[in-house]
């Protein structure tokens, strides 16, 4: 299974409530480009799940219309729930992206690098690529990419 962690755009910082925070135009530039990026990379059949904050829709809408949304994830959602919403390890697909929010992604990553939980920070619209195999009965996590808007 491949789980890719997509961190929202850029994103205002004050609206009427957190979940209604809009990209900015450099926000929507930068998950135009992480799109782009995605794109060329992984299959048609990706699934996407996503916060229901607006944020991270208009980032996955820079991809396609293709997602879930769900509320699971939103902002303040643990690492747990992340990776039960992607069925890791086994996958609810084989290449699952979930657009989200920090802390959560951070401790995500920093779960499946570590076994533990920690503060780790993945920059505004930054993708962390995660592939889960099986090499000899011994499974295995592999960091297959990270790359951030600067880099794209």
């Amino acid at each position: 299974m491949n789980l890719i962690l997509w961190r929202h755009a850029e994103a205002e910082d004050q609206a009427a409530s957190d979940l209604a925070r809009q990209l900015t135009g450099r926000g929507v530039k930068q998950a135009q480009a992480a799109a782009k990026w995605l794109k060329s990379r992984i299959d048609d059949d990706a699934l996407f799940l996503v916060s229901p904050a607006a944020r991270t829709i208009q980032t996955v809408e820079t991809f396609g219309d293709r997602y879930q949304v769900l509320k699971e994830i939103a902002p303040g959602a643990s690492a747990q729930a992340v990776l039960d919403a992607a069925q890791w390890p086994k996958g609810v697909a084989e290449t699952v992206v979930i657009v989200g929010h920090q802390p959560t992604l951070g401790h995500v990553a920093a779960w499946l690098m570590t076994g533990q939980e920690a503060g780790w920070t993945i920059k505004k619209a930054g993708i962390w690529w995660f592939q889960g195999r099986s090499r000899a009965g011994d499974d295995q996590i592999v960091l297959r990419a990270v790359t951030g808007p600067d880099l794209l």
